[in-house]
């Protein structure tokens, strides 16, 4: 039987538990271990994604809230979009997951390593899709992935989409994950939201998903999806290549994306002081508004 203090090599190869043990005064070969491991109920397993919340007590209850919500705008004629960053991309002749048709012994050469180039940096897409139209905005950021990074792509969405869609809407549902640039905790987004609400006078309500369940979000299966099966096995050679292929993403059910470069600059770690806070015109829904929240226009004589 295998003693306890070897186990810690079970993530190591058979080799070299079977090593550590005869070091250890045991006679066994590296073909024995599996066996011995079974024996002991030891299996490969992969990770599992259990932390950051996922089990809080009113999960199902916040998806329950978002989808009536959503169904309640929605019959009403107003825009609801769901939003998130997809993957940081690298700039460069890299490997890209996945396969695509080539002339037969002649695939596509990348680098052996990933180490990004300087020059060329990442790709950051960041995307807003609307629910009801089953079309995609994606703005492609070269500097940092910010709170107000998230907030132009929507700005850039409504002034070249969803005005032209939904000319009378005076209200915006946005569907975000609870982390990252859109998170339900960053003050600099409610902040940008803020602004945006002043210039559009549309009221902003915001739904965040709990914690852990960004998967749920529609975007990642309704638009990231399609993008990465659209470029799989496509090395990401150039800005205008991201662009490109974003935007001939398209599906039989008929999704549409439009795609630009964003070039402006976002820095990171802006403070928001509580006074800035103060002059939010945001209103937290009865249930759970740390997630649930609507911020609203400020009247044209306040400062902004």
């Amino acid at each position: 039987m295998i003693p306890c203090g070897p186990l810690m090599w079970v993530s190591k190869s058979h080799a070299k538990l079977a090593a550590a043990l005869r070091e250890m005064g045991h006679q066994i070969s590296a073909s024995r271990i599996p066996k011995l491991l079974e024996r002991l109920h030891y299996r490969r397993q992969v990770n599992r994604k259990t932390k950051e919340g996922s089990r809080h007590p009113d999960r199902d209850a916040q998806f329950e809230h978002i989808n009536k919500q959503v169904i309640a705008l929605q019959a009403a004629g107003q825009p609801v979009i769901s939003v998130d960053t997809k993957k940081k991309e690298l700039i460069g002749a890299y490997k890209n997951a996945g396969s695509d048709y080539r002339p037969e012994g002649c695939p596509d050469e990348v680098n052996v390593h990933d180490f990004g180039d300087k020059e060329l940096g990442k790709a950051i897409p960041y995307g807003v899709y609307d629910i009801a139209a089953d079309t995609g905005c994606v703005s492609v950021g070269i500097d940092h992935d910010t709170a107000e990074f998230a907030v132009n792509t929507i700005r850039r969405w409504h002034e070249t989409m969803g005005c032209k869609r939904y000319p009378t809407a005076d209200r915006l549902m946005i569907t975000a994950d609870g982390g990252g640039s859109n998170g339900s905790r960053v003050r600099l987004w409610k902040i940008a939201l803020q602004k945006l609400a002043d210039e559009t006078r549309l009221s902003l309500q915001v739904c965040h998903y709990p914690p852990g369940t960004s998967k749920w979000n529609r975007i990642e299966h309704r638009l990231f999806c399609h993008i990465t099966q659209n470029w799989r096995g496509r090395p990401l050679t150039s800005r205008s290549v991201v662009v490109e292929l974003i935007a001939a993403t398209t599906t039989k059910t008929g999704l549409t994306v439009r795609c630009e470069l964003d070039t402006n600059a976002y820095a990171k770690g802006i403070k928001v002081s509580d006074a800035e806070m103060a002059t939010l015109n945001i209103k937290g829904d009865a249930f759970h508004p740390e997630w649930n929240y609507t911020i609203s226009p400020r009247p044209h004589d306040e400062p902004t």
